[in-house]
């Protein structure tokens, strides 16, 4: 992990192999990750594509498939050119998902993103990502 760290988590009544479907599926990403187009076959090193508008802007971000171990942990790098950054290596960040099942039958989603730039950057991806995955636990309790 590189620079600061942003960090969310949620726990979701199911278990963590209907977590991992909602969280890599394309069409159960598109219903919580507001009507975002993924493309990749999660193969480690095969590309990654989140495609969508954001405010009436149109975008596409990318990045790698880095680690893939259903159903308990996922890396990706993303990089997207609405953060106004060139596309070199340094403004790609490097998201890591991971799901720990619970005593109970549920599933803690803990999620990662390293790379921020200040403490600032980092907490405001943190409340980004915490509605995100909010929105991932309402897609998959559903």
């Amino acid at each position: 992990m590189t620079g600061h760290v942003a960090r969310a988590e949620v726990i979701v009544a199911r278990h963590p192999s209907a977590v991992w479907t909602v969280l890599t599926d394309p069409e159960q990403v598109r219903r919580w990750m507001v009507g975002t187009t993924l493309t990749t076959d999660w193969q480690v090193g095969s590309p990654i594509t989140w495609q969508g508008e954001m405010d009436g802007r149109p975008y596409e971000d990318k990045g790698e498939v880095l680690e893939v171990e259903a159903p308990s942990r996922l890396r990706v790098t993303h990089y997207s050119p609405l953060m106004g950054q060139e596309d070199r290596p340094e403004s790609y960040h490097t998201i890591t998902y991971t799901l720990t099942p619970t005593r109970d039958g549920r599933t803690t989603v803990a999620l990662e993103q390293d790379g921020n730039d200040s403490a600032e950057q980092a907490e405001q991806f943190s409340q980004n990502w915490q509605q995100m995955l909010e929105s991932l636990k309402q897609t998959a309790e559903s």
